[in-house]
């Protein structure tokens, strides 16, 4: 008997294992039947795919936790929703932490459901229909809310002092509804970081604790005043209105008078509006589409940093309308095709997917990081936190699936190596190009070496030198052995630099491929004193190009000296030469402590040994004849080889060196 009772308890024991992976693998019941029932309960314009057969961690919008066992995030934003949230459904989802339902046309008052969900982080509810006051018991919140948008709805009321429990609140954005009364002081939200009441019918004094909030956050409110507002008369309260026993019975000639009046101007309206009409309808013949300026201007990709079929349109649209604006602009069908589009695998240690949108982009806070020839980078911040770069290409030649086929090989590559910055989706329409990749807040190695030197400066030391050099050569290295790609624009501002000084990364890579081979198309322009002398007649940049350009930057690194802002320097009153035969003149001489940065030289700490190797090694990068330059695999190890300490070499760079043959990294990249 014993046998048969030790063959139940094993099968119990298995049967419980399989009970025990099905949960992990997808949520509750519970969980997918609220998201069914939400579904179910309110109409939507665009199918959202929620098929019944597939695990609902699996359905668009959906993020769930990394066992699959609850449901974490909820996005659906411009999706068509329409009418209220039916209640008990979303209200279920006890993990929720985050809600994005922004940008539909949500109608009722904020469902009383969210704010039953104890752990909820972010609640987006921006650009619906909303009616109705904040209601008090969003304080209930209090432990988990971090970020509030209810941004052009048409919420009436105070704005509630209950918003003071949340004392976890870093975002709140209510501007553009219909709120009034006295701002509250607020003072209880310590950590609040982005405010904005704008566009209400907010009166009184701006509380002095939100004084330090910029003007823009309470502008288009005519009766608040004080500090940030300059000039706005402050006014405790609106006008009052006339009393009804104040007002005079009007005679019947006044009434006349008024029915005239008001015949004539409504005659004079249509006129005007007759006018209007034609005046739009040649502007549009031209080509040419007014913005609207009727609501409050917003920074970030918006008609002002973006043009084409990206312009067109309101950009308080949904998603669907910017797509069918695209297809408006890119011929019959190409609307579908017109998305933001993500690509490539994580990597190790690098950043969690992203699942934000188009109209996420155009929607962000924008700033210029630089300008070039080949288009200009934006730093965006979405409204859910996350930063990313959005590189806005000019003048691509290649079709949509070269275009496609080069960002999914460029983005595999990036993530097999922590020297290469990730990049994450692009979007191509017929007047727009553009590529995401993460943002790395370091800055760049040219700001870092090339920045202030005024006092409290901390000069660059050689170990962090030495580091970076590195990591540029494994990212090169990287490219050509394991990828046969050419990076074609190397120089010290697309080196950005990380908290760990080994993984810095390079960025641009390989861009090359997506325009035209002309001099005015080339990377780096004239070059700016990085571009290999054989790529004066507007070839395409090769492996060997790459190492000259690397030996260009560990010239940097050890003089100090920027070739993009020093594109020639003078020897002894001759002819002007670029950094690399600057540097081989004073070798020449044998002045070689004169070549070294003077930073380098107070802090270098007795390396004036391996500041020379360094010198040696990008002397053989940056010779004039191609063949005599050193493969990049050989830079990486002549490089480690300098420093013991800066030398580590990881398991993945090995073996990336050692599985190129020769001839693969002889031949150069791939046409």
């Amino acid at each position: 008997m014993g046998a048969p009772v030790l063959l139940l308890a094993l099968a119990a024991a298995v049967a419980a294992a399989l009970l025990v992976g099905c949960a992990s693998a997808e949520p509750p019941q519970q969980e997918r039947s609220a998201l069914q029932a939400f579904l179910a309960g309110t109409p939507h314009e665009r199918a959202l795919g929620w098929n019944a057969s597939v695990p609902a961690c699996a359905w668009t919008g959906v993020r769930c936790d990394a066992a699959n066992g609850t449901v974490l995030e909820l996005h659906l934003p411009g999706v068509g929703l329409i009418g209220g949230v039916p209640p008990g459904t979303l209200g279920r989802l006890q993990g929720l932490q985050v809600l994005s339902l922004r940008d539909n046309r949500l109608l009722g008052e904020i469902p009383s459901d969210l704010f039953a969900l104890p752990r909820l982080r972010s609640l987006y509810l921006q650009g619906n229909l909303l009616t109705g006051a904040i209601p008090a018991d969003v304080a209930r919140l209090a432990a988990s809310l971090e970020h509030l948008a209810l941004s052009r709805n048409n919420l009436t009321g105070d704005v509630p002092s209950a918003l003071n429990n949340l004392t976890r609140l870093r975002t709140l954005r209510l501007d553009q509804n219909h709120l009034s009364g006295i701002l509250p002081s607020l003072s209880g939200i310590r950590r609040l970081e982005a405010f904005n009441v704008s566009y209400n019918d907010l009166n009184g004094t701006i509380p002095s604790s939100l004084a330090g909030f910029p003007a823009e956050s309470f502008a288009g409110n005519a009766h608040l005043c004080g500090p940030p507002l300059v000039g706005q008369p402050c006014q405790s309260s609106p006008p009052p209105a006339p009393s009804s026993e104040k007002k005079k019975k009007l005679s019947g000639a006044a009434v006349v008078a008024i029915a005239v009046g008001a015949g004539a101007a409504a005659l004079l309206a249509l006129v005007l509006l007759a006018l209007c009409a034609v005046h739009r309808h040649r502007r549009g013949a031209s080509g040419k589409e007014e913005v609207k300026t009727t609501t409050p201007p917003t920074r970030g990709l918006t008609p002002s940093s973006l043009s084409g079929e990206m312009m067109s349109g309101d950009f308080t649209s949904s998603s669907k309308d910017i797509g069918a604006a695209a297809a408006a602009a890119a011929g019959a069908g190409a609307g579908e095709r017109s998305r933001l589009v993500f690509v490539g695998k994580q990597g190790p240690g690098q950043q969690q997917h992203y699942s934000f949108d188009l109209e996420d982009l155009l929607r962000a806070s924008a700033e210029v990081l630089g300008k070039g020839s080949l288009g200009t980078s934006y730093k965006a911040v979405l409204e859910e936190g996350t930063t990313v770069v959005v590189k806005r290409l000019r003048d691509v030649a290649a079709a949509r699936r070269e275009f496609a086929a080069f960002v999914e090989a460029a983005a595999g590559a990036a993530a097999e190596h922590r020297n290469l910055v990730p990049l994450r989706g692009y979007y191509y329409s017929k007047d727009e190009k553009l590529l995401v990749v993460d943002y790395l807040p370091g800055g760049s190695l040219s700001a870092r070496l090339h920045g202030s030197r005024g006092t409290g400066r901390t000069p660059m030391d050689w170990d962090a030198r030495m580091r970076a050099a590195l990591c540029a050569a494994r990212g090169v290295s990287h490219l050509h052995t394991a990828h046969s790609l050419a990076h074609g624009n190397i120089k010290s501002s697309n080196l950005l630099l990380r908290p760990d000084p080994d993984a810095a990364a390079l960025s641009d890579y390989c861009l090359h491929q997506l325009f035209p081979p002309s001099p005015a198309r080339a990377p780096g322009g004239s070059g700016g004193g990085y571009r290999a002398p054989e790529l004066v007649d507007a070839r395409r940049p090769t492996f060997r190009s790459d190492v000259y350009s690397l030996g260009v930057l560990f010239l940097e690194l050890l003089t100090g000296k920027s070739p993009a802002h020093h594109a020639s320097l003078e020897v002894g009153g001759d002819a002007a030469v670029d950094l690399p035969r600057w540097v081989q003149s004073v070798v020449r001489e044998e002045w070689t402590a004169e070549v070294f940065d003077a930073e380098l030289v107070r802090t270098g700490g007795g390396a004036e040994e391996e500041m020379v190797a360094l010198l040696q090694v990008a002397m053989a990068c940056v010779s004039t004849a191609p063949d005599a330059r050193p493969d990049a695999p050989d830079v990486v190890r002549m490089v480690e080889e300098i420093g013991g300490g800066h030398g580590r070499t990881t398991t993945e760079e090995s073996e990336g060196t050692r599985g190129a043959s020769e001839e693969e990294r002889s031949r150069g990249p791939t046409p």
